[in-house]
């Protein structure tokens, strides 16, 4: 079955826009693990204008399944992630103030410094995985800086899944096989839905977890978050 690992990062924004700690993120997250999700996953943006640095701190020790923190790899992020050892740091090429991640890493034009990063964090047992496009050439490059997976970076897929859902997803399964066959292993995630979930999965082979957060905290504000934890649980199954 392939993981599930809940972004909170929109708990935080809520909290975070009337001030104090309502709601607790952490009381939050510890739900989510009960209610079935296989893992967290958090962004600190340097603005922390929703996961904070303290989050990530205080998540560390109270979570039981795993820990994945994503973010650019400035030197205040390396430094957070080393100190937190989570059980998988995702690299995403975003600049300062961007809204949300909207593109992969070129990992041709920036292997030697994804090399450098990511040779740090797998001396510390941490493993490591690269948001990427779908582009089979850039695909092959992040194999060569030593990550042990890519993340697909699935919102060309969502926007197009209703208009032509076997061609929105051709990409990624095509870019899943490569990928396989230079020994990476595979997550995804941006936009993924319950509507769009299931054909996700069983187009695309190798699939070992997904990262959810925006869709899915709305829906729990219609159906509950225990019962959109297990909606999402059985689009994967």
């Amino acid at each position: 079955m392939t993981r599930l690992s809940v972004n909170i990062n929109k708990l935080a924004t809520l909290r975070n826009a009337r001030g104090g700690n309502n709601p607790d993120v952490v009381r939050m997250a510890l739900d989510i693990e009960r209610f079935g999700a296989q893992g967290i996953t958090v962004h600190p943006r340097p603005d922390e204008r929703h996961i904070r640095r303290s989050d990530v701190r205080a998540l560390k020790p109270a979570l039981s399944t795993e820990f994945n923190i994503e973010g650019y790899p400035n030197e205040d992020f390396i430094a957070l992630v080393l100190e937190v050892r989570p059980g998988q740091v995702t690299l995403v090429p975003d600049p300062p103030g961007v809204l949300t991640s909207n593109a992969g890493w070129d990992a041709r034009d920036q292997k030697p410094f994804l090399k450098a990063v990511i040779a740090q964090f797998k001396a510390e047992g941490i493993r490591t995985s690269l948001f990427m496009g779908t582009d089979a050439d850039l695909i092959s490059h992040a194999a060569d800086t030593g990550t042990d997976r890519i993340e697909l970076y699935t919102e060309p897929y969502a926007a197009n899944y209703h208009t032509d859902r076997a061609a929105a997803v051709a990409p990624f399964t095509a870019a899943a096989e490569h990928a396989g066959t230079l020994g990476m292993g595979l997550n995804a995630g941006h936009d993924l839905d319950r509507a769009n979930l299931a054909f996700f999965k069983a187009n695309v082979p190798g699939l070992l977890e997904v990262s959810i957060g925006h869709a899915l905290i709305c829906d729990a504000l219609t159906f509950g978050l225990e019962n959109t934890v297990q909606l999402y649980l059985r689009e994967l199954r």
